[in-house]
């Protein structure tokens, strides 16, 4: 009986503490992510870290919100990542998006590698480094999400992070289709583009309406935009090794600095274990699959992930200084337009070389 009152008595505390901050990321994330479904090509998760910052500017005391808000940035993002889990079957990914797959390998590599020369060279902090390395040649800002945690990035590189990967987004969206066209890519087919726009773009809003765009254009129906999608769809599942990768190597970090300086720590303690949760929903997708159960019924689990990034966004808006980031966006802005240049020349040249055009 004392133990239960005292388990309600801790509710009741952590309610107290953590609700008000949790309110005003929902009352941020609900507009958004309605707003980001009529825009697809901004995103909601765009829209929350811009509204987040600017309502920040007026919160002059966020004393009482910020527990809250520091928990939706972190505790609602991993379970938003291990959601997306559910939206992943590897088998049939694998199996439809074969054909793209050494370019996907290609693309990532070069923009992860050029992502660490630059930052030894340009001195650019690793988390900012890693989340635009990671998030330009992967998906985007699910990538950015699924990462940041990860790699236990603050609220303010996130947000350079996100900011970053839009503005070349939007870029892609809007000039990738020219670029198609004067290169010379078959305006009969939409393979060309579609496996173009699926490697070279980084976000699937923008991968869609790129796709989306060349099909309007040379009146291919929806061939375009489905080569598109199923590509990215491919390229989504390398967030599970290289999440899985940056965790080990992260906690083997902090495991070893620990011994150094107060004893030895479990590695269980360090390791971000939500990135197991993530995987194990989709061998669960994967596995329901294959006895038949249709993509359909995880669905709303895929809604779910997609507004708790964007309610997460909100948080971390609400946690940046807009005008620091704005001072300090120069260098990631430089790294990541050599990323984005690296990833489109490396597509290119790959489906050159594989006789795609």
């Amino acid at each position: 009986m004392i133990r239960h009152l005292r388990e309600e008595k801790n509710i009741m505390n952590w309610v107290k503490k953590n609700s008000p901050g949790i309110l005003v990321s929902l009352a941020v994330a609900v507009p958004a992510f309605l707003l980001g479904k009529r825009f697809p090509i901004v995103g909601g998760a765009i829209i929350a870290i811009i509204a987040g910052m600017v309502l920040g500017i007026f919160l002059k005391d966020r004393s009482g919100l910020n527990s809250g808000i520091s928990f939706v940035s972190k505790k609602i993002l991993q379970w938003a990542v291990i959601l997306l889990g559910f939206g992943l079957n590897l088998g049939v990914v694998l199996k439809t998006g074969s054909q793209s797959l050494p370019i996907i390998v290609c693309t990532i590599t070069v923009s992860l590698v050029t992502a660490f020369i630059l930052h030894k060279v340009m001195r650019i902090p690793a988390n900012i480094s890693t989340l635009i390395g990671v998030g330009s040649s992967i998906c985007g800002g699910s990538a950015v999400a699924a990462t940041a945690p990860v790699i236990d990035a603050d609220d303010s590189e996130v947000a350079q992070a996100i900011s970053v990967i839009f503005f070349f987004n939007v870029l892609a969206a809007i000039f990738f289709p020219i670029l198609g066209q004067a290169i010379g890519f078959s305006t009969h087919s939409g393979e060309a583009f579609g496996i173009f726009a699926g490697t070279a773009v980084n976000d699937t809003s923008s991968v869609t309406a790129a796709a989306s765009t060349w099909d309007s254009m040379w009146s291919l129906g929806s061939a375009t935009l489905d080569k598109a999608v199923t590509v990215k769809l491919t390229r989504t599942l390398a967030i599970i090794p290289i999440t899985l990768f940056l965790g080990i190597y992260r906690a083997k970090k902090a495991e070893k600095d620990a011994n150094v300086t107060s004893g030895t720590v479990k590695f269980s303690r360090i390791f971000p274990m939500f990135i197991l949760g993530f995987i194990a929903a989709s061998v669960i997708t994967t596995v329901t699959g294959t006895f038949g159960l249709s993509g359909s019924f995880y669905q709303p689990f895929k809604e779910m992930s997609k507004f708790f990034i964007v309610m997460a966004m909100a948080a971390i808006g609400l946690n940046t200084d807009i005008v620091k980031l704005v001072r300090s966006g120069g260098k990631p802005i430089l790294l990541g337009a050599v990323c984005w240049a690296a990833i489109t020349a490396v597509s290119l040249a790959m489906q050159h070389v594989m006789g795609i055009w």
